[in-house]
């Protein structure tokens, strides 16, 4: 199958394209049929001089069944020589199997979660009673130790006397 695409040429930084008419198997900057234009990317958008284009062997090679890549079709269509039209991938956006599955599981864990909280909150709690009798026997403590510190100090103060 024919093509009609770009050929990189230029220094490191500095594109310059030829646009070519070469075999799809060939590479990018490899052998090609025909030279039909050139592309200067770094002149102005409105430099007559940024794109070049031999018309007459564009259009004989168009009939003869070469397909332009989409950046040389954008070319084209702005002399009138074929139509381009953007292209439209709304799949593009969307996230691969695995992440729908990742995002699935997160989902699920989420939600058990959130009814484990739920089935937790709907349960009455029987523990503050405990609780609370705990704090009654941690207050009861300290007093107990009190009078076990004060017995001392007594028995110190009858043998003194």
């Amino acid at each position: 199958m024919l093509k009609i695409r770009l050929a990189r040429g230029g220094a490191k930084k500095r594109p310059f394209y030829q646009i070519v008419v070469a075999d799809s198997h060939s590479p990018r900057d490899g052998r090609f049929i025909e030279k039909v234009g050139t592309y200067n990317p770094l002149l102005k958008k409105d430099d007559p001089s940024r794109v070049t284009l031999k018309v007459e062997r564009l259009q004989d090679w168009i009939a003869k069944g070469a397909q332009p890549t989409d950046r040389v079709a954008r070319f084209l269509a702005a002399e009138g020589l074929a139509k381009w039209a953007p292209g439209n991938n709304p799949t593009k956006a969307k996230p691969g199997k695995k992440a729908e599955e990742r995002a699935a599981e997160r989902a699920q864990r989420e939600a058990d979660r959130a009814a484990a909280a739920a089935e937790a909150a709907a349960q009455p709690a029987p523990e503050p009673e405990p609780e609370a009798a705990a704090e009654e026997v941690v207050a009861e403590a300290p007093a107990a130790e009190a009078v076990a510190e004060e017995a001392p100090a007594a028995e110190e103060a009858a043998t003194e006397a």
